[in-house]
């Protein structure tokens, strides 16, 4: 249901891809800003990103199978990577734009039609990136949520040429038009780092998040006070999943059965606090020696 539901956001996403650029080059053939053409070309990168967003989100969907074990979660964090690889080249095609147009100004026609274009593009894309990152944090998508900040991007950028083209019109200083063009590039350039930034580091399996380390210790503390013991904990994000394991230390004389029906309370547990985890436990008797050789991992794990 969460894969349908996701794409469902990631349709949402090209459709909104689409209406923008047609406005946004239609402020662009109005008024003949190079600012405006940045603020297109950045939307024709939203279109091509929601497109390899739809796809990764369909792909990360899919049930695990022979060859993915762990399923194909990961997909999501390509994604991303492509994402934030799109913004960075249309940033260069911008400057280089931006930079002839700084050599040679020219001047702004039918300024007032092309703003209210724009300012209804930029209103979509705010409205898109909100729902989008609603969607994303309630989801864990980390690519609706790199979708939604890209937009919201837009939404700031925009802003700044709709206020650069006007303050253009108030002054007549037609350089402002390509300076504020290689602003928008510059910025551009930061949020497709930040995103590659992102993709990068989900792909080198990153431990869950601090807040969700302590609300599983929170909960393995319950049987700690009915003397088990814990540790070797590690864990890992795959794009809406989580991936946890550690070892239990229960007394030898405890029967298979009741060390089973153990781990299956805790592992309950900590799925219900946090859905969409995959734990896997190792039990181990408490009075054995080489139990407690394995401690290295628990270090390793807190680094």
């Amino acid at each position: 249901m969460s894969g349908r539901t996701v794409r469902s956001y990631a349709f949402l996403s090209i459709g909104a891809a689409i209406v923008t650029i047609a406005l946004k080059f239609g402020a662009y053939l109005l008024t003949g800003s190079v600012g405006l053409l940045s603020d297109a070309i950045e939307s024709c990168v939203n279109l091509a990103a929601a497109l390899v967003a739809l796809w990764a989100v369909t792909y990360a969907a899919k049930p695990a199978d022979a060859e993915h074990t762990f399923g194909h979660s990961k997909a999501e964090y390509f994604s991303s990577g492509a994402e934030g690889a799109l913004i960075i080249v249309a940033a260069i095609s911008i400057a280089v734009e931006a930079w002839g147009r700084l050599l040679h100004p020219e001047a702004i026609a039918q300024v007032g039609l092309g703003l209210a274009l724009s300012m209804l593009a930029t209103a979509v894309n705010g409205v898109v990136a909100f729902v989008l990152l609603k969607a994303g944090r309630r989801l864990r998508s980390i690519t609706l949520r790199a979708d939604a900040h890209h937009l919201f991007t837009d939404v700031w950028t925009s802003g700044g040429v709709i206020v650069g083209i006007f303050l253009v019109q108030v002054t007549g200083w037609l350089v402002l038009d390509p300076i504020i063009a290689l602003l928008v590039a510059v910025n551009i350039v930061w949020t497709g780092f930040r995103l590659l930034r992102e993709s990068f580091f989900g792909l080198l399996d990153t431990a869950l998040p601090i807040e969700e380390i302590e609300t599983i210790r929170v909960i393995l503390s319950k049987y700690e006070r009915q003397g088990i013991q814990f540790h070797a904990m590690r864990s890992r994000i795959a794009g809406t999943r989580r991936f946890i394991s550690f070892h239990v230390l229960v007394p030898g004389v405890w029967t298979v059965r009741q060390g089973h029906d153990l781990c299956e309370a805790i592992e309950l547990s900590i799925i219900q606090a946090l859905p969409k985890s995959s734990i896997i436990t190792h039990l181990e008797p408490l009075e054995d020696p080489v139990s407690w050789d394995d401690q290295e991992l628990e270090r390793t794990s807190n680094q």
